[in-house]
């Protein structure tokens, strides 16, 4: 049996400098002219326009609307965690906790890569052909991933997410759709009594594997939320945070859409609003 994939893959990628501020803005398509780069523009030039002169906040625990460039990039520090051979060699954070509620109600993700937003090989690097896998529904880890030896190992069926031989990862979901709401960035804007707007994270590194605790800062276009409002730019902020805690924690979502970052690969994720993310201390910039 023969099978081969073609596809194409452009990307555009802007920011905006000021004096004090900064904005940005991506876009990935399989198709160059869906790419809009003039949106683009004006989208990470609003963003560096009103947050001049940006303001200092305290660290602490503070409702934060994640637009989808920043759930994305932390996510992808989750999806290896969803290995077989990851749980089986008890590297994994869902060592032990397959078959559990680890997240809230509203959490659902699942690998797609029939999704109509989504690209890439209907097989995987063994030549597997690719399944459609709910990995976590409801809050709870549902299923695994495999790659041909790891569910050889394990007395399982490959669901064609194994990489190219030799490797050490095994395999991995990389077709990542995260379901989301009717809520948009606006509603979450105006639903809320104090908060920040983070348009994304960047030098994010893990601090505890199996906590999931991750550490990084914002960028390119953070801003002090009130009374329903975007009042003005924040300096930027360090955060330090359970992954796994604040998917616990998720108030809002807006419809989800393919979303391109800088820390990890191309998911379909929405934005969110999210209570009691942890600040841990300001920057300088």
């Amino acid at each position: 049996m023969k099978a081969y994939h073609e596809e194409t893959m452009s990307e555009f990628s802007v920011t905006m400098m000021g004096d004090s501020s900064s904005g940005w803005a991506k876009r990935t398509a399989p198709y160059w002219m869906e790419l809009e780069p003039v949106e683009l523009a004006e989208r990470a030039a609003q963003k560096a326009l009103a947050s001049r002169e940006p303001r200092e906040v305290e660290p602490g625990r503070y409702t934060v609307i994640l637009e989808p460039s920043a759930m994305l990039d932390l996510l992808g520090f989750m999806i290896q965690d969803f290995s077989g051979q990851a749980v089986q060699e008890q590297r994994s954070c869902f060592t032990g906790r397959v078959g559990q509620k680890v997240f809230g109600s509203n959490i659902n993700l699942r690998d797609d890569v029939f999704h109509p937003l989504q690209t890439g090989a209907p097989f995987d690097g063994e030549g597997i052909p690719r399944q459609r896998v709910p990995i976590v529904e409801k809050g709870e880890v549902k299923n695994l991933v495999y790659s041909r030896q790891t569910a050889h190992k394990l007395g399982v069926q490959p669901t064609g997410h194994g990489f190219p031989l030799p490797n050490e990862l095994a395999e991995a979901p990389l077709n990542i759709v995260m379901d989301g709401d009717r809520s948009s960035v606006d509603d979450m804007i105006k639903s809320t009594e104090r908060g920040l707007l983070v348009t994304r994270f960047w030098y994010i590194r893990e601090v505890d594997p199996y906590k999931k605790i991750l550490t990084g800062m914002t960028r390119d276009g953070t801003f002090w939320v009130e009374d329903g409002q975007i009042r003005q730019g924040v300096r930027n902020l360090r955060f330090n945070q359970s992954l796994v805690d604040m998917l616990g924690q998720v108030e809002m979502m807006s419809s989800p859409q393919r979303t391109a970052g800088e820390e990890s690969f191309e998911m379909v994720v929405p934005a969110a609003k999210i209570r009691d993310f942890n600040f841990a201390s300001t920057t300088k910039y």
